[in-house]
């Protein structure tokens, strides 16, 4: 079992920044890659971006690149999801996921591929 806890979301005006985090626990989190998605009103939760369990190989929705950046710290058990730039739009729920297994520089995009699930964080972002 995973237990993956966001935070950091907030209220930003757009243009902004804002660093979510994600703190996992329940198994060794080296050994696994993790994953954020996003959640807006009224849409299907969709891919952010993910990252190797070494943290070496990493993905990105086409849309987000060059504005958001994932990083994993495994000493503190912990993911980050960097959002620069914000945009109205960008305004959702956002989570953060772990799968099962991870084979070496593994960054699953599908919202399937995922076992583990954190709560959400709300992240507001005004024009």
């Amino acid at each position: 079992q995973v237990q993956l806890v966001e935070s950091g979301g907030r209220l930003v005006q757009a243009g902004g920044s804002l660093r979510l985090s994600c703190a996992a626990s329940g198994r060794t989190f080296n050994s696994y890659a993790m994953g954020w998605f996003r959640q807006a009103p009224g849409k299907e939760r969709e891919f952010v971006a993910a990252i190797s369990w070494g943290g070496g190989n990493t993905s990105s929705a086409d849309s987000l690149k060059g504005r958001f950046t994932i990083s994993r710290d495994n000493a503190k058990n912990t993911v980050y999801l960097q959002m620069n730039s914000l945009k109205p739009e960008d305004t959702a729920v956002y989570y953060c996921a772990a799968p099962i297994t991870s084979p070496t520089d593994y960054v699953p995009e599908g919202e399937y591929d995922y076992d583990y699930w954190g709560q959400g964080t709300q992240v507001t972002v005004s024009s």
